[in-house]
């Protein structure tokens, strides 16, 4: 027999069942060898067998830190405890003492809903069901005597635990589904008003009960078929402002609570009360048809104004745990993806509950951040509109409990740490793609805010240090001239947290590394592009002449906020020594005339504080170690901030946010043009068929007449030759 071909054998060697038997068994060897070198403390490097096992495990490591979530430690917070809760609470049981308006509006209305809605129908189908699964259940008891036992056991146990339960408030049923099946009530003007007139004088619960009911059905309109039917819009409308605007004060005033008491001893009081337990399924009804209205509009009015009157009666929720879960879930929603004054409404309520109720802190932030994290995920550059109130926001809800928020944010931190570690020690391309996103520098800026607005008032230092290590990790990745405005950013990041702390954070190598770019020069490119909206520049835009004037710009401008900060201390001589060698050797290579003055300026403003410094240092006795002396040199030229390096730092700063603005503005006018230049494209298109079809008309027209003149031509020379001839034959 010859030898197999080499497509056989190694069709063979992965699937002939010896092959594969082996395999298994060589597989289980290997398992209880890493086990046992596990449990024993083995050395690894003795096993030339998990070397290669060892090095890819990093590997994924390394794509597992690369491929997570940035906002997976905030996640595990994000949970709904008490899952998806049924909105249909039912109605509350009506007294017969409340005044009714039944007439022939109630009845033409039912003769034309045909009498019997779907609701009752499905109703008697689901009791028909009932019915059979319980006769099956008797049979059964009959014939299996030890099922009907287990039977006895399990009610047993269910009644000796009582009637206390975890979610008892999603359970009280007793007093909410007592509506008559298959009879809608029809809800007119004067019935409505009269409901509100007796609530508003005579305080009358009947009334309040009635109300609600119809206040749920308003909430609940379109949602689902219900018992009450409602006349018209003034109907509905009255019904919806008057709950929203008075129910709350009505509750307060027959617990007699005040408009701030919301203190936890009031509450436990309250909680054990009379008349908390006879008013508490009204409450209840109330909340919850709010929640549900907050759900079904889409008027940003009407969801302000019952978003301020659910804030009015938040500290009612303290006894319903799962509306205020509810009441979390919708107001972030609505914090993420409203208007300006939506927005702002459903933080106040967010933050009211994260302040009144401790425990609900880190559900609120987590909420929060992962709808912050969402929004920058979503959106593909960095001109969103409300980035800057969602991280104000934010800081100011951990800014609540800082030591609390702190640990989540420290987890945070490392684990963007981690992702820049692997992107430096990888070089891959999906790490390098994620540091450079509008998630993960959003989120970077997020901290920097929380570190430095809670610095001076907690102790951060580990914070501190740890955010000053990642933005200098991401600063030293992205050194290309195409990554200037994520170098500008981490650069901003720095003086931020140098100022915030008082500690010296070196930037000058940063910002003196952006002058020795070199780029092509391209005087004919014209490119208007602002920084703050990308973190990546096109080509184009680096080979402009632009490009050079930005650069040169933000050296200027950062180089002006860092020494700013240090113009006063005692070291600003040497601080500024290797800064202005490199700007003096920019200053005799460049060629540019308005550069070179530009530069020279700031030179001249430098080497005047140097000596200023210098000169003062000089008169001093005291030795560099003595800090309680260092700290106060110059104290008295810093509180009066009239030193002629101050002086131009504030010109340099207006003059930067001038700047700003106005390119801000020549963006938006460019845009505008664009938009503009597409319509007339479009309309021009159109205006040049009309054109073509009017010149093929006149092409027509012109041709006819011109035919006619040449007949007519014809004619009159036809008739004129012949009345020649005539004349000529007479005269012979």
């Amino acid at each position: 027999m010859g030898k197999l071909g080499k497509k056989a054998r190694k069709f063979a060697k992965k699937n002939l069942q010896s092959v594969l038997r082996q395999r298994r068994k060589n597989k289980a060897f290997l398992s209880k060898k890493k086990s046992y070198s596990r449990n024993d403390g083995d050395d690894v490097e003795d096993q030339p067998g998990n070397t290669v096992e060892l090095c890819s495990g990093r590997n994924d490591n390394d794509e597992d830190i690369v491929n997570a979530s940035l906002d997976a430690v905030f996640r595990k917070d994000d949970t709904d405890v008490f899952g998806d809760i049924s909105d249909s609470d039912g109605y509350l049981s009506e007294d017969s003492s409340c005044p009714k308006n039944e007439g022939s509006a109630m009845e033409d209305f039912l003769e034309e809903d045909g009498g019997e809605g779907e609701l009752s129908l499905q109703n008697k189908e689901i009791r028909k069901e009932l019915a059979i699964q319980k006769k099956k259940l008797e049979l059964l008891q009959k014939k299996d005597p030890d099922f009907s036992k287990f039977l006895q056991s399990y009610k047993d146990t269910e009644n000796s635990r009582g009637d206390v339960n975890k979610f008892s408030d999603e359970d009280e049923s007793e007093n909410e589904n007592d509506v008559a099946e298959g009879h809608s009530k029809f809800l007119t003007s004067a019935e409505i008003y009269s409901w509100c007139q007796m609530v508003k004088e005579q305080n009358s619960n009947p009334a309040l009960t009635c109300l609600l009911n119809a206040y749920r059905a308003a909430c609940h309109y379109g949602a689902e078929s219900s018992g009450h039917r409602i006349q018209n819009r003034e109907a509905f409308c009255s019904i919806v402002v008057f709950v929203l605007s008075e129910v709350d004060n009505v509750f307060r005033s027959q617990l007699q609570l005040s408009a701030k008491s919301c203190k936890k001893e009031t509450l436990n009081e309250l909680k054990n009360s009379a008349k908390w337990k006879k008013l508490k399924p009204l409450v209840k009804s109330y909340l919850r048809s709010t929640l549900f209205l907050l759900n079904q509009v889409a008027d940003s009015d009407i969801l302000v104004f019952a978003l301020s009157r659910l804030k009015a009666s938040l500290m009612f929720f303290t006894f319903f745990p799962t509306l205020l879960h509810r009441l979390i879930k919708i107001t972030v929603s609505l914090w993420a993806t409203g208007g300006d004054v939506l927005s702002a409404a459903s933080f106040l309520i967010v933050r009211d509950v994260a302040a009144i109720f401790s425990d609900y802190l880190e559900t609120c932030l987590a909420k929060t951040f992962v709808a912050y994290m969402d929004h920058c995920r979503a959106s593909e550059s960095g001109t969103m509109r409300n980035t800057q109130f969602f991280s104000d926001s934010i800081v100011e809800l951990c800014s609540l409990d800082v030591p609390k928020s702190s640990f989540k944010v420290q987890a945070s931190i490392s684990q963007l740490s981690k992702i820049v570690q692997s992107g430096m020690q990888t070089k891959k391309k999906e790490a390098l793609k994620k540091i450079c996103s509008w998630e993960f520098v959003n989120c970077i800026d997020l901290w920097v805010k929380f570190v430095t607005a809670n610095l001076q008032e907690f102790d951060l230092q580990a914070l501190l240090f740890r955010t000053i290590q990642l933005v200098n990790g991401v600063a030293c990745i992205f050194t290309g001239p195409r990554y200037l405005p994520l170098r500008i950013k981490c650069i901003q990041w720095l003086n931020n947290l140098s100022t915030s702390s008082g500690i010296f954070v070196p930037v000058a190598s940063y910002v003196l590394d952006v002058l020795e770019y070199k780029t092509v020069k391209d005087r004919n490119s014209e490119v208007s592009l602002g920084l703050s909206n990308t973190l990546k520049l096109p080509k184009s835009f680096v080979k402009s002449q632009a490009f050079q004037e930005e650069c040169l710009l933000f050296v200027i401008e950062q180089l002006c906020v860092h020494f700013a900060q240090w113009s006063y201390h005692i070291s600003f001589p040497e601080l500024a020594t290797i800064p202005l060698i490199r700007l003096r050797k920019f200053h005799d290579n460049t060629s540019n005339e308005g550069h070179r003055r530009l530069v020279k300026r700031f030179i001249d403003q430098v080497e005047h504080n140097v000596d200023f410094v210098q000169k003062r240092r000089d008169e001093v006795a005291f030795s560099p170690n003595d800090h309680q002396s260092v700290e106060q040199f110059l104290l008295l030229e810093k509180s009066g901030k009239d030193a002629p390096f101050t002086q131009f730092y504030r010109s340099t700063m207006e003059k930067a946010a001038l700047r700003a603005s106005c390119k801000k503005d020549k963006i938006s006018m460019l845009k505008q043009k664009a938009l503009k230049l597409e319509q007339d494209q479009l309309t021009g298109g159109l205006a040049n068929e009309r054109l073509s079809s009017d010149s093929a008309n006149k092409v027509v027209d012109d041709g006819t007449s011109s035919l006619r003149r040449k007949q007519k031509r014809a004619v009159d020379s036809g008739t004129s030759s012949l009345r020649r001839k005539q004349k000529r034959a007479r005269q012979v």
